[in-house]
Parts: C-alpha cells; sequence; structure tokens
C-alpha cells in the first residue's frame, strides 16, 4: 500500500480510524521555517468531526503533537512526525459489518486486495487518515506563504442540487468562507445548503457536493512537463481523498462547449510579467503555471455509510439487510475545505522545492 505523497515535500500518513491514532511524517521540509503546533491546529480544528449539527457526532479534540523534526521553534530539516491521538473510538458500532460490505463503500475492494480489512470504521479507508494530510498542509502552506506569498483558499461550492454562483472567486478569504458551518461564501445558498443536509441526516441518508479551490500569487513557472504537470499532480491528490469522484481545472468540462477563440485566455502586460485577460486555463498552460490563479474543483460523492436500510448481501452471496449504525457525516463537503486546501498546499510545495533544485543546478 502506497502511503507516500510528493518526491520533493514527501508525506507519509499513518493510522486507522479506530487505532490508537494517527498522523504523518514529513520529509524534505527546508531547515529554518518556524514551526510549532499552534501553526498546524487551525486546520485540524477546521476538520475535526463534531463541529455542528450537521456532521458526524463523533467527538474528538484532534489535537497534534510534533514528535520530531523541530527544535527551539525552527525545522531542522530532518523528518518531522506528527501525532493526533484517537479518542472517541466506539469499534462495536461496526460488529454487523464485519460480515457485510457497506454498498459503493471500500470494505469489499479492501478485503479482496489484502484478504483482511480494517472493519472498524474502515481503517486507512476512513476519511481520518485524512488528518495526516492536513498537519503536512498546514507545514506547506506556511513554507508556500513566507517564501512565495502564496495563498490557498477553498470553499463549498455546491451540495446536491444547490449551487452558488455568485461567489468572487479573487476575492473569497477563509474568513469569509468559515462565517457559516457549511463553509459556503454565498450566505443565501448555504442557508439551503445547511437545511438540505439536515434533512438527509434526518433521513439518514447522504448528500454529495462540489468544493472549489483557488491557489493565489503562485510564480509562474512551478510543474513538470509530460508525467508530472501541475493539473495532473493536483487532480491525483485531490482524487486521492476519500469520496471524490470528479476534478477539473480552469474552465473544465464546460470549456468543452465553447470554441478556441472564446476558451483562449489573451496575454496581456502587467507590472512585472505577462498576465492572461482571462483564466479559462485555470492558471496552468502546458503542465506548468502561469502566474494566474490556479482554479480547480472537486465532486464529492455521497457518504457511503448511511444509517437507512439498503438492500444488498453478505460476503458470501447471501441476500440481506444492512442499516449501518455508527457516526457519519452526511455530507462530507463542510469538512473537505481544509483537506482540499492541505493537498494544493503539498502540491505546490513539492513542485515548488523541485524548481528551486533545478535552478540551484550549475
Amino acid at each position: 500500500m502506497s502511503s507516500t505523497f510528493g518526491s520533493a515535500f514527501r508525506v507519509t500518513t499513518f493510522g486507522e480510524s479506530h487505532g490508537k491514532g494517527v498522523g504523518a511524517v514529513v520529509d524534505g521540509c527546508p531547515p529554518g521555517l518556524a514551526l510549532s503546533e499552534a501553526d498546524i491546529q487551525p486546520q485540524l480544528d477546521r476538520r475535526r468531526p463534531g463541529q455542528s449539527h450537521l456532521t458526524t457526532d463523533r467527538a474528538e479534540t484532534d489535537r497534534v503533537t510534533i514528535l520530531s523534526g523541530v527544535e527551539n521553534g525552527r525545522t531542522l530539516g530532518t523528518p518531522i512526525a506528527l501525532s493526533v491521538p484517537n479518542k472517541d473510538q466506539k469499534p462495536g458500532d461496526y460488529a454487523a459489518m464485519q460480515s457485510i460490505p457497506r454498498p459503493s463503500h471500500a470494505d469489499y475492494t479492501y478485503q479482496m486486495k489484502y484478504g483482511i480489512r480494517a472493519s472498524s470504521g474502515g481503517g486507512r479507508s476512513s476519511a481520518r487518515e485524512t488528518i495526516g494530510r492536513v498537519t503536512a498542509g498546514a507545514i506547506a502552506e506556511k513554507f508556500l506563504f513566507e517564501q512565495y506569498g502564496i495563498e490557498i483558499v477553498a470553499w463549498v461550492q455546491a451540495v446536491g442540487t444547490i449551487t452558488a454562483c455568485r461567489i468572487d472567486e479573487n476575492r473569497t478569504t477563509r474568513s469569509a468562507v468559515d462565517k457559516n458551518i457549511v463553509r459556503c461564501p454565498s450566505p443565501a445558498e448555504a442557508e439551503q445548503m445547511a437545511s438540505a443536509i439536515k434533512k438527509a441526516k434526518e433521513a439518514k441518508d447522504s448528500l454529495g457536493g462540489i468544493v472549489t479551490g483557488i491557489c493565489r500569487n503562485v510564480p509562474a513557472g512551478l510543474g513538470e512537463p509530460v508525467f508530472d504537470k501541475m493539473e495532473a499532480k493536483l487532480a491525483q491528490a485531490m482524487l486521492s481523498i476519500p469520496a471524490t469522484k470528479g476534478f477539473e481545472i480552469g474552465a473544465g468540462f464546460s470549456g468543452t462547449r465553447l470554441t478556441g477563440s472564446a476558451h483562449n485566455d489573451p496575454f496581456i502586460k502587467r507590472e512585472d510579467r505577462l498576465g492572461t485577460l482571462t483564466n479559462n486555463s485555470g492558471g496552468v498552460q502546458g503542465g506548468i503555471s502561469n502566474g494566474e490563479p490556479i482554479v480547480f474543483r472537486v465532486a464529492f460523492k455521497p457518504p457511503a455509510t448511511i444509517g437507512l436500510a439498503q438492500n444488498t448481501v453478505d460476503f458470501d452471496g447471501k441476500p440481506t439487510t444492512l442499516a449501518a449504525k455508527g457516526r457519519h457525516d452526511p455530507c462530507v463537503v463542510p469538512r473537505a475545505v481544509p483537506i482540499v486546501e492541505s493537498m494544493a498546499a503539498l502540491v505546490i510545495a513539492d513542485l515548488a522545492l523541485r524548481q528551486k533544485r533545478m535552478t540551484n543546478v550549475d
């Protein structure tokens, strides 16, 4: 199983949903970066369960501890180990699911691949695995802001059939995103989304949605041609997040309905570089950042584990009915926002360090 992401800025996550804890090891972070738990905790607080009545009831504080790689508040350039304990496990909730694979969950595929699985909470397929990503992403994000002034903001664009269409991508801030529990910076649609999620939870069902992300002040020239293109690495990163089913950048699929003359982004002169009049490319051309904001969207499916009774079969193929127990999000997109931001930070930090190594070669 590959649990490592990146090449210059490498992250390995570990832990299961109902084990003793989860975390990450970060290798490749430059030395001398000011870093403490206080730099990491805010993103974990945005990701943690039990934030509102619209999320899972699992009660976790998700307090991070830096175990290595930092001394006197500065990174040493050595591996940074990060740990978060699990304190509210209830493996008994999953007793019935030991013999019944949840529809559209990873229970069946993990069993077929390994011949064994962590039946309590889904193990590595659980969204709790993303804690390691968020801790590492917070470090990457601080490095990017201090070195390049890069800002990364994500928000909920859609929940079910409700879409927010009047969001100013270039001016939206995290404070605006966090003004409501849905993390949609458009108040009218946010209220509708919250109502829809509440109804789904009451019906013991679930909803999917879309998260939009924007990365500002990314310098031109980041990304490796051919296989490690900027958008290819972003797509890999986003589609590695649990429950994701789609990724698009810039105009994305809607751009297929345009002509070339309408889709092309004309160049203009900015203060110190060339820019583009429009941004249908989403800040990336030929797999390399062009200096414009990188704008992308990630599609999340409805969570598979629901309390509503479903007709299915057990591992022996015998017909049965499953009404899943346990504490689960009726919609993952509000808590997915910091995860999307973290994965974007990991991609850009990795490509920035690769570019720096290339330009430093004599």
